[in-house]
C-alpha cells in the first residue's frame, strides 16, 4: 500500500496502541489470566511442554509475551520499544534501563535456539513443527543440524533445557511478577 496512508494510520492510532499511561493494573492482571490460560490449554495432549519450543517454558510464546508486555507498559515513552521485531525491543528495552542485559540474553537465547530448533525440524520433516524430536534418529539430525557433532543429541537437548530454563526464570520475574 500507500507508504503516507501507512504513516498516517500508524501516527492515527499510536493512542491506542501505546497509552500514555501504559497499562494499569487490572490491563496487566487481565494479559497475565490469558498468558495463564494459554498455557494450561494450547500444548497439545501427550506433549511434554519441555519439548515444545513454541508454547513451553521458556519457548518462543514466552519470550513474545514478555517483549509484548513491556512494550504495551513502556513504548509511549521509549519509542525502540515501538517495533515488531522481538530482538530490536529486547535491545530498546535493556538500553531504557527496563531489563538487566543478562535477562534480555536469557531471553534472546532461547528465542534464537527456538527459531532455530523449529527451522532445522521443517528441514528435515519437511513441514512445520514446535516440538523438539521424540525420536532419538530426529533428534541426533536435528542436533547435526544446529552444529553439534555425530551423537552429540544429548549436549543439545540440555542446551535447549538450560536456555529454556533461564528465559523462563526471566519471564516469571519480569512477565509474572514473580521473585
Amino acid at each position: 500500500g500507500d507508504p503516507a496512508v501507512s504513516a498516517a494510520l500508524l501516527e492515527g492510532i499510536a493512542g491506542l496502541r501505546y497509552p500514555a499511561d501504559g497499562l494499569d493494573t487490572r490491563q496487566v492482571a487481565d494479559i497475565r489470566k490469558l498468558k495463564a490460560r494459554m498455557e494450561s490449554e494450547r500444548v497439545p495432549r501427550g506433549t511434554d511442554p519441555r519439548r515444545h519450543v513454541k508454547l513451553g517454558p521458556g519457548g518462543l510464546s514466552d519470550v513474545e509475551w514478555t517483549v509484548q508486555l513491556l512494550q504495551l507498559q513502556h513504548a509511549h515513552a521509549v519509542p525502540g520499544l515501538r517495533t515488531t521485531g522481538t530482538l530490536p525491543a529486547l535491545d530498546a528495552a535493556v538500553a531504557a534501563g527496563l531489563l538487566a542485559s543478562d535477562d534480555a540474553d536469557a531471553l534472546r537465547e532461547s528465542w534464537e535456539m527456538a527459531t532455530r530448533i523449529r527451522n532445522a525440524t521443517m528441514l528435515l520433516r519437511g513441514r512445520a513443527t514446535d516440538t523438539v524430536p521424540t525420536d532419538a534418529r530426529e533428534r541426533a539430525a536435528v542436533a547435526e543440524l544446529l552444529g553439534y557433532a555425530k551423537g552429540e543429541a544429548s549436549f543439545f537437548l540440555d542446551d535447549w533445557t538450560r536456555r529454556a530454563r533461564q528465559a523462563r526464570a526471566v519471564m516469571d520475574r519480569v512477565f509474572w511478577g514473580l521473585l
